[in-house]
């Protein structure tokens, strides 16, 4: 398995975490998924460490707030290119190397903002949208393939988009002002079991809200 993330610090925190438990099973690199050079040296690190791929799970995101008019073309360019361009980067080496492999699975992380525009989100939701309908094209490209794609799209996430938890209100069960939100985890558990599906069962979209939505919001 191999962990990306675009700062050293995070990805070495996931590695010895996940290390932990398996050993020598587990590497980081750091790469920018909006840059195409790196995303390629990322996959051709993973090929050498690993002899090749056979899941993807796209899940690198950025969010900017703000109405159309105050946000700024950098901060467009950097929502959409790492939420949708740097999807269809990983996504189109890792097909390259499906096709000798003889299949594979993406699983691409979107959101429900992905379906259900809100006032402040036009980059966000642009780019959601956009992943949303990358994905089913893609789904419909290759599932004759051996190549299975799905996508999850969850409500409010207790991540940097929010408050994450700490370590003492992991121990305490949620985080402060986190506590309706759906945890990393629960994530991971539903891309685990798309994974574990049989070979002849595509789920190709699942949506993941918390079960309590805090007040005004619909995600």
């Amino acid at each position: 398995m191999t962990i990306c993330g675009r700062r050293q610090e995070t990805v070495d925190a996931a590695v010895a975490e996940l290390a932990a438990e398996h050993a020598g099973k587990v590497e980081g690199r750091v790469a920018d998924v909006k840059n195409h050079e790196e995303v390629g040296a990322l996959f051709q690190f993973v090929d050498t460490r690993f002899g090749g791929i056979d899941v993807l799970v796209n899940n690198a995101g950025v969010g900017v707030f703000r109405p159309v008019s105050e946000i700024t073309l950098e901060e467009w360019r950097t929502v959409l290119d790492t939420n949708l361009t740097g999807a269809f980067y990983c996504s189109r080496e890792a097909l390259f190397r499906f096709v000798t492999r003889g299949g594979g699975h993406i699983v691409n992380i979107v959101s429900l903002a992905g379906a259900h525009a809100f006032a402040g989100g036009s980059a966000y939701n642009a780019s959601k949208f956009g992943l949303t309908g990358f994905s089913e094209a893609m789904m419909q490209d290759v599932r004759s393939e051996n190549v299975r794609v799905s996508y999850v799209m969850p409500g409010s996430v207790a991540t940097e988009f929010g408050h994450p938890p700490t370590a003492e209100s992991q121990s305490q069960g949620a985080a402060e002002g986190s506590d309706w939100k759906i945890w990393p985890e629960d994530v991971a558990e539903v891309v685990r079991m798309l994974l574990l599906m049989p070979a002849r069962t595509l789920i190709s979209r699942v949506e993941i809200r918390p079960t309590k939505a805090k007040i005004g919001s619909k995600r």
